[in-house]
């Protein structure tokens, strides 16, 4: 169901958050697993089921959860360097990063030089 402004708004503003505290917990020295789980709940996920999603599957979760551009970009570049944090799961999270980038650029209808460059980028490390 589409939301008004207010409530887009207001949830666009509640998934930055969350992406925010999510990147301040990747980026610790300790990768604490349990907070990152705490963490994806709030949008619906787990480790479990972000690893296991579909990439198709992901980028649906992430529209039914109202992820507006600029919030899917950074679920993308946290799916990156998650990558790095869990290397056996490397090449399927960088896979989805690329999904989501994907998606962004189509449809967003609007072609964003940054997304190009982090797909490239992605594609080089893949």
């Amino acid at each position: 169901m589409p939301l008004n402004k207010g409530l887009r708004d207001q949830e666009s503003e509640r998934i930055s958050n969350i992406l925010k505290k999510l990147n301040e917990l990747i980026y610790v020295p300790y990768f604490d697993k349990d907070e990152i789980e705490n963490q994806l709940k709030f949008l619906g996920l787990n480790l479990e089921t972000l690893l296991n999603f579909s990439s198709e599957d992901l980028v649906s979760h992430l529209d039914k959860f109202h992820f507006d551009w600029e919030n899917a970009e950074q679920f993308a570049d946290l799916l990156v360097v998650f990558s790095n944090k869990l290397p056996e799961e490397k090449s399927n999270l960088k896979e989805k990063a690329l999904v989501v980038y994907n998606y962004i650029q189509s449809e967003s209808k609007t072609f964003s030089f940054e997304i190009f460059n982090k797909i490239a980028s992605v594609k080089g490390t893949v």
